[in-house]
């Protein structure tokens, strides 16, 4: 699997002021908006959405892009089984028409991918355009033995190990999970519960 690669990000003086924070309810509809003009209003209806139905995010993986106060860009990632193996799917990007030239995906991206490892995650895995995930990583050569719950493009199930061997042996349906933290995360919020002293 390709290694994890940050893409540069040239940022236009337009681009100056966009902020990537943490998605806030005060979000939603325009998200909601964003996602209905990138994606048309059947996006309810593509096999990815499946995954997500009456879902969460994965903790502190919903992201906004923010320039002069106004929402440019959304990503949010989601706890899956890809096969068995604990992973995230991610999508949907989306990135406002107006904006698309000033590295806001890019941005998102980057953000996204860098909180997911510091979290412990694995694996992520996507539907999408490989020419243009393929300079963040992402690649075909783990998912060929998986399937989503719906038609897709063989060619467009792509993967990014996070973890060295992360998706070895991945095979048969990528399916929903309820959100748990990953195993490095669990020990550290672990180590920080205080030990029981002896009486």
């Amino acid at each position: 699997m390709t290694a994890l690669r940050k893409t540069p990000i040239a940022l236009t003086p337009d681009a100056a002021r966009l902020a990537i924070r943490a998605e806030r309810a005060s979000d939603v509809t325009a998200r909601e908006a964003l996602l209905d003009a990138c994606f048309g209003d059947n996006r309810h209806l593509r096999t990815c959405q499946r995954l997500r139905d009456g879902r969460a995010p994965a903790e502190g993986l919903a992201l906004s892009a923010v320039a002069k106060g106004r929402l440019v860009g959304t990503v949010r990632l989601w706890h899956v089984s890809a096969g068995g193996i604990p992973a995230l799917v991610l999508g949907p990007l989306a990135v406002d028409p107006s904006c698309r030239d000033l590295g806001v995906g890019a941005a998102l991206m980057n953000q996204a991918l860098a909180i997911a490892k510091a979290r412990g995650h694995g694996a992520v895995i996507l539907l999408g355009d490989a020419p243009y995930y393929a300079r963040f990583g992402f690649s075909g050569l783990k998912t060929g033995e998986l399937s989503l719950p719906g038609p897709f493009e063989r060619d467009r199930l792509l993967g990014l190990e996070l973890r060295a061997g992360a998706l070895d042996g991945a095979w048969g349906m990528v399916a929903p999970l309820p959100a748990v933290a990953p195993k490095r995360a669990s020990r550290a919020k672990n180590a920080l519960r205080p030990v029981p002293r002896a009486a």
